[in-house]
């Protein structure tokens, strides 16, 4: 059992809180490994391995484009500071909880030039080039105003054009079959090998720490490079199947294990509105499906994620996801999951054991 389970440690001296809204910020990575050490000796703090309960924390997607107005996709939230006071919080959360979590994985939303969800995949009946921020129906499809961008059938079909258009048409009657959500083109983001995939600093900061004070490997789930199909939830795609019955993609079955085998997990991240709500929707799913006794051992720390909002330019919203964001927060508390804040007391949550 770690110790110091009834209060919060405090922060360490390298941590500025100014740094959470600098897209630009770099930790030094070696100071971090080199003042480890001594913290772990000041504060008496065990070596995760020697923990009997698994607290393990679950930051989705907090990546630089969508933690900062500068990036692609920022997630502002109604007031425009969301990513990144979410960022601060969470910091703040693992430094001061640093003996009590044992383990840390971030999912990494991961994508390509040329991506299902993204403007460069379509063009209209014309051949021109669709907007971000628009949404695919099926009758738009069927009836021509949209279609697959012919220049990539080559490398995404073997070049066979009419596949691909029954594939984004079955693709699409999925989507709204399921009732989650229609297709939304969204401003290319998280491309790997771009600055907006990368981790925002003071949240690769907080977890390189936690990683070198608790003698824990830097766990990192990759999600979203499959062409065909959005990936908002690291669990499972949006869709798991092709139109001709071959597989599309796959749950991700090892993850849920590891998930299932903590004895508590608290989930933070980006966006609420998006891939935090369709990972918990997907979790609740595999719980309802194995064991709903393991719904109780589900955090949500509300106060650590915000939603996805488009700003008109006209002091307004574009689109506002919010309400969706609020409705499911409500329905994962009904089915029995937890909703806490990050200033909540650890050993105050309802059914923690430390």
């Amino acid at each position: 059992m770690t110790q110091q389970t009834n209060h919060t440690l405090s922060l360490p001296p390298f941590y500025n809180s100014q740094n959470a809204a600098k897209s630009s910020y770099r930790p030094d990575q070696q100071a971090i490994f080199e003042q480890a050490a001594e913290w772990r000796k000041r504060h008496n703090i065990k070596f995760a391995g020697a923990d009997t309960y698994d607290l393990h924390l679950l930051g989705i997607d907090l990546q630089k484009d969508f933690c900062f107005p500068d990036g692609s996709l920022y997630v502002g939230g109604r007031d425009r500071q969301g990513a990144i006071d979410d960022n601060r919080r969470i910091t703040e959360f693992v430094y001061g909880n640093l003996d009590k979590i044992k383990n840390f994985t971030v999912t990494m939303d991961t994508h390509f030039a040329f991506q299902i969800f993204f403007a460069s995949f379509w063009t209209d009946s014309d051949g021109q080039a669709l907007a971000p921020h628009t949404e695919i129906t099926v009758e738009m499809i069927r009836n021509g105003d949209v279609q697959p961008n012919p220049a990539i059938a080559w490398w995404v079909c073997n070049g066979n054009y009419p596949w691909l258009l029954k594939q984004v048409e079955f693709y699409c009657d999925e989507l709204e079959k399921a009732g989650k959500y229609k297709l939304y083109l969204w401003p290319p983001h998280c491309i790997i090998g771009s600055d907006g995939h990368a981790l925002a600093g003071v949240i690769h900061e907080s977890r390189l720490f936690h990683n070198f004070v608790r003698g824990v490997q830097s766990w990192t789930e990759i999600k979203g490079g499959n062409p065909l199909t959005e990936n908002y939830s690291v669990l499972r795609p949006e869709v798991l199947m092709r139109h001709d019955g071959q597989p599309l993609s796959q749950k991700n079955t090892r993850f849920i294990k590891t998930l299932f085998a903590a004895d508590a997990l608290a989930i933070v991240g980006q966006a609420a509105s998006h891939c935090v709500k369709s990972t918990i929707d997907d979790l609740l799913d595999e719980i309802m499906a194995q064991d709903p006794a393991l719904v109780k051992k589900v955090y949500i720390l509300s106060d650590c994620m915000s939603s996805v909002t488009v700003p008109d330019g006209q002091g307004g919203f574009f689109a506002d996801f919010t309400p969706q964001c609020e409705e499911a927060l409500q329905r994962f508390a009904n089915a029995g999951m937890n909703i806490v804040k990050s200033t909540d007391p650890i050993a105050d949550w309802p059914g923690i054991t430390l």
